[in-house]
């Protein structure tokens, strides 16, 4: 207990049993300033209150902006996605205009006719070959006659590529083709 010396010396001139009930008052005493020490004031309990409330108007505007985001991000990921078609039917058209070409002189094989259809694979992993064989088989029935399977990819890994050989697939990368004449 942190006493000022004054009172210390006063203490020793009183007789013991009062000696003994004033230091018993001053430890509570001493008790009690802790206690209010820890003890929020009113004052204080105000101040956090305003700053709790500040604290939920933050929190508030933090969630109309993050809604805000999410709205902007998915218009990017829409606008993103449309881009990646863009790309996507530029490579088509590249393949389009010059697998007749490449197939002539790489295979021998004469084209007579190349069909467009939707088949959307890029950049080419080793379960888009599973998925583009399994919608072979499915059309196969269709289409009796001896074909060739081609893909075209702007990048292929070596792993894949050695799967898309032993599947017996064709691969071409895109900068292997021409650009249509209208690019």
């Amino acid at each position: 207990m942190p006493y000022s010396i004054n009172i210390i010396r006063l203490l020793e001139k009183v007789d013991p049993t009062l000696r003994e009930v004033l230091l018993a008052i001053l430890e509570e005493i001493e008790k009690q300033r802790k206690q209010w020490e820890e003890t929020v004031t009113k004052t204080e309990f105000n101040e956090l209150k305003q700053i709790v409330s500040e604290l939920a108007e933050a929190q508030k505007r933090t969630e109309e902006e993050l809604k805000k985001l999410v709205g902007e991000h998915r218009k990017t990921r829409e606008q993103l996605g449309g881009l990646a078609h863009t790309v996507g039917y530029i490579l088509e058209d590249r393949a389009y205009e010059s697998l007749p070409d490449v197939l002539e002189k790489e295979l021998g094989i004469k084209v007579k006719e190349l069909k467009r259809d939707f088949v959307e694979i890029a950049p080419i992993k080793k379960r888009d070959v599973d998925s583009f064989l399994k919608k072979v088989a499915r059309v196969e029935r269709h289409f009796p006659r001896e074909k060739i399977f081609v893909m075209v990819t702007y990048q292929v890994s070596p792993q894949v590529r050695s799967y898309i050989e032993e599947k017996g697939i064709k691969l071409y990368l895109s900068y292997q083709l021409k650009m249509p004449r209208w690019l």
